[in-house]
């Protein structure tokens, strides 16, 4: 299909974009790399009067890392993420997920914003983001705040970010060196979001676990952190019977729909399969 008309507009300052969205307001929608939005407006299901690209926004395109603090603008693609030598030694799980999104030509156009911003459950990046406890960066005409990424998704498509905000980067400290991570996606083939996917990231002393963390795609209307899940790793030193009870809590919190990547019980079955799979994945690769 074809999308519907619409103005656009081409800020070059994110002080210009906010005032735009402040003008426009629900009549208005940012588009970054438009791998997320675009087809939406094909299929009629946005119909925005006014597109706001912000793709020449030059002070949103960065990568800082400060000791293990790291702040990545929103307009950082997927391809730099996986580019970025020192994101890999310092949280290399970034790498590995988007590695694992769509395909090349996209992952150079689609941005870390893009893909956190936009509520789609399906999007590989939001688990991540809980997974390491990130925060979210929002920028209006009245001013900045801070959002967790787990409190950020409301349900498909709704986000704690107001129409008129522009999600302008994303905060996280790295875990602890020698950490353990994992993303494990399973999917229908190359390119298609995941039929269950799970993060994992550990860290461990004396071969006990100090620190846990699992987050969870596209097998509920919102990305998850699988808190309880998380808590039980803790304090173990990971034997079988401690991880078969991560992944019942894992779970038990899903609610997948049931589409053409198969029935929920199938879905949610295959949950329980990716975290475990991520999680001893984690523990090889802990140091």
């Amino acid at each position: 299909m074809i999308p519907g008309s619409f103005d656009y507009h081409r800020p070059q300052s994110v002080s210009e974009a906010t005032a735009m969205l402040a003008d426009l307001g629900e009549d208005a929608l940012i588009v970054a790399g438009g791998h997320s939005l675009i087809p939406m407006m094909k299929l009629r299901m946005a119909l925005p009067e006014h597109l706001i690209d912000i793709q020449d926004i030059a002070d949103i395109k960065s990568i800082s890392i400060s000791g293990r603090d790291v702040a990545i603008g929103a307009m950082v693609t997927q391809a730099d993420l996986i580019n970025s030598a020192e994101l890999q030694a310092i949280c290399p799980i970034l790498r590995e997920t988007s590695l694992q999104i769509a395909d090349p030509q996209i992952r150079n156009l689609g941005t870390i914003g893009g893909n956190v911003a936009n509520g789609d459950p399906g999007n590989d990046l939001p688990a991540l983001m809980q997974t390491l406890d990130a925060s979210y960066i929002l920028v209006s005409n009245s001013g900045t705040r801070e959002v967790k990424a787990r409190d950020f998704y409301e349900a498909a498509y709704f986000t704690e970010r107001s129409e008129t905000e522009i999600l302008t980067a994303i905060h996280f400290t790295a875990p602890p060196a020698g950490h353990g991570f994992s993303y494990m996606k399973q999917k229908r083939k190359i390119g298609d979001y995941a039929t269950a996917a799970a993060a994992v990231i550990i860290a461990l002393k004396d071969g006990t676990v100090e620190s846990a963390s699992i987050g969870l795609t596209n097998v509920s209307d919102t990305p998850l952190y699988a808190e309880q899940a998380s808590r039980l790793l803790i304090g173990s030193r990971l034997d079988d019977a401690t991880i078969k009870s991560a992944v019942e809590a894992a779970k038990t919190i899903t609610d997948p729909a049931e589409d053409g990547r198969g029935p929920k019980e199938f879905r949610v079955h295959l949950t329980g399969v990716m975290v475990e799979r991520a999680i001893r994945q984690a523990i090889k690769t802990a140091t």
